[in-house]
């Protein structure tokens, strides 16, 4: 059963009209008829209201028209999966490019002209329409705000309503010039574009919006760095064991990571020093490999016997072992010293 005949079986079985069902969704009364008439998709359910409103004045449990709804959207796309997109309607590009700021439509302009509908046209309209249906949505419930949009398009509350609702379903493909004259003209006030990196300005109204400048940027660039552990502040502020780090190590162990865990200055002095040790690192081979002939052993110096690496693996677990070792001794009397000079100063 679809959401239409749903609604109109509830109508008839508690005797309400349309006018009814309008009332109740704070529509008016021929969007109620074309919904139930099927001249208009049933709008997403997470985009509206009606649907809870429609639900408690025909009685029916909580969801139950949105589920309808949901599922009659599907086989809806399904059918009209493979028709090709529609280009935009020439009001809805000439509004777009009345809105960029002045120093760029001529440029923008020209972009538009030589590639119709392609991807700038598209990225620019689509992000536009994001933010002002973002504000429509969240504004949708402000009786106060769908007043002075009202008025500032000549319509009535339920006409706009009726509206906004139609505006939330469209998307770059659907958008029409009532959308335009409706949300588009009197919302957005100018929008930019970096052409270097697609990062976009777009300003409101600020009459009607309060946080009236939405930006976008789509260029790539560095996580923010989290703050500096405290075991690596205290190592950098000794100077007489981490005084001798170059910028380049420093940054190195800035970037290590620790799931939950918080190092000590002594791990940052030993991640220095096996960063420093030669032993801790392979040379790069740059022998050209050499082709392997049937029943002959590989030639002399093509791959190492298993046993030579281990035995050179165990050789250099013993040195790190050593390296350690040393390293603690090292960091012991450093710090040693330094109390003793600090007893004796005072």
């Amino acid at each position: 059963m679809d959401v239409c005949l749903a609604i109109k079986q509830r109508l008839e079985e508690l005797g309400l009209e349309q006018r009814d069902l309008a009332a109740a969704a704070e529509v008016t009364e021929s969007y109620v008829s074309q919904l139930l008439t099927q001249k208009k998709l049933p709008p997403e359910p997470s985009r509206t209201d009606i649907y809870d409103k429609m639900g408690k004045l025909l009685k029916l449990p909580s969801g139950k028209l949105a589920k309808l709804a949901e599922h009659q959207r599907k086989e809806e796309l399904k059918r009209n999966l493979g028709e090709p997109p529609k280009p935009l309607f020439k009001e809805v590009r000439e509004l777009v490019l009345r809105k960029c700021t002045p120093a760029k439509e001529k440029q923008i302009r020209a972009i538009f002209e030589k590639q119709p509908f392609g991807e700038l046209e598209r990225l620019v309209t689509q992000k536009i329409l994001d933010v002002v249906k973002k504000v429509a949505k969240d504004e949708l419930e402000s009786e106060t705000w769908l007043q002075s949009v009202a008025r500032l398009s000549g319509r009535s509350y339920e006409a706009l309503r009726v509206s906004i609702l139609e505006f939330l379903e469209t998307d770059v493909f659907n958008v029409s010039a009532e959308n335009c004259v409706s949300f588009l003209d009197p919302l957005v006030e100018s929008w930019d574009i970096d052409l270097a990196t697609f990062g976009m300005e777009i300003v409101l109204n600020r009459r009607l919006i309060p946080g009236y400048a939405r930006k976008f940027e789509f260029v790539e660039s560095e996580a923010a760095r989290p703050e500096e552990e405290p075991g690596l502040k205290e190592f950098l502020r000794r100077q007489s064991v981490g005084g001798d780090a170059t910028q380049e190590e420093i940054e190195f162990l800035k970037k290590l990571r620790f799931n939950g865990k918080r190092p000590t200055a002594l791990y940052y002095y030993r991640e220095l020093q096996n960063l420093r040790d030669p032993l801790h690192f392979r040379a790069p081979v740059t022998q050209t490999p050499q082709k392997k002939t049937p029943g002959r052993s590989q030639p002399k110096g093509s791959i190492a016997p298993m046993h030579k690496y281990l035995e050179a693996d165990g050789i250099e677990k013993q040195l790190q072992v050593d390296g350690r070792k040393k390293a603690i001794q090292r960091w012991a009397g450093n710090t040693g010293n330094r109390g003793k000079k600090q007893k004796a100063k005072s």
